[in-house]
């Protein structure tokens, strides 16, 4: 099944997770960081990648929403990719009540539940992405019809030649 939501050939949601999916790791590292060492900088950084990823998370959800209401009801990818959504918004929702518990502390530092709703969302991170994987790599979603190893580039506007067939030698 083809993604609805493309820039230059490609499917929006997956360009876009990218961002949230980083930046929020990214946060947690930091947090950790600063639980070993002190230093100030990495719960400020911390603060600022979460408001950053909590933004490009739901940016990414409006294209992946997009997607999935193309999904073929009463589909296993339909199913799949609903738990899939919702979990990433479970995912926002935690960090976003994190970052809010870091509003009036001086200097952004996290607290135990700060620290706990960001493990929780990196956590299940790791299983909604999983999760996105399996819609991809395993069902297919979002994924060209023609895409194959030979295919041309997605800004080429050819047919694209199948596997099983040889492209002729420019020699």
């Amino acid at each position: 099944m083809e993604s609805k939501t493309k820039l230059f050939g490609h499917p929006i949601h997956p360009m876009l997770v990218v961002f949230p999916l980083g930046l929020l790791a990214t946060a947690v590292v930091f947090d950790i960081l600063y639980l070993s060492n002190g230093n100030l900088a990495f719960p400020t950084a911390s603060f600022y990648m979460i408001a950053a990823g909590v933004i490009g998370g739901l940016l990414a959800a409006i294209f992946g929403f997009i997607d999935w209401l193309a999904l073929p009801k009463n589909s296993r990818a339909r199913f799949i990719g609903g738990w899939h959504g919702i979990g990433n918004v479970v995912i926002v929702v935690l960090f976003a009540i994190s970052w809010l518990l870091r509003w009036d502390n001086r200097n952004f530092i996290p607290g135990i539940p700060a620290l706990t709703l960001s493990l929780a969302g990196v956590g299940l991170a790791l299983i909604t992405g999983w999760i996105g994987g399996e819609l991809v790599y395993r069902l297919g979603v979002g994924v060209d019809p023609g895409a194959n190893v030979n295919a041309p580039s997605s800004l080429a506007n050819r047919t694209p030649v199948p596997s099983d067939v040889k492209r002729p030698s420019h020699r």
